[in-house]
């Protein structure tokens, strides 16, 4: 999952190079912590969090398969 939110996050932003993505696991619940320029985060944050709440549902989708819950912070 890791990957995916790097993968669509370095598409949103103008510099790809200051994105950090970190994972961790704690029992059943995947927290993903996204790290971007301050001047990105708006773009990936998005209008009203429309972006954001996209990027969540994508993962939710994914972790589905697993039976897991994930959680994701932008900072």
């Amino acid at each position: 999952m890791k990957e995916v939110v790097e993968v669509l996050a370095k598409a949103l932003v103008e510099k790809p190079e200051q994105v950090v993505v970190e994972e961790t696991e704690t029992g059943r619940t995947v927290h993903i912590k996204l790290t971007v320029a301050q001047e990105d985060v708006g773009k990936v944050i998005g209008k009203q969090g429309r972006i954001a709440n996209a990027m969540r549902a994508v993962l939710k989708a994914a972790a589905l398969k697993s039976g897991r819950k994930v959680i994701m912070d932008i900072e």
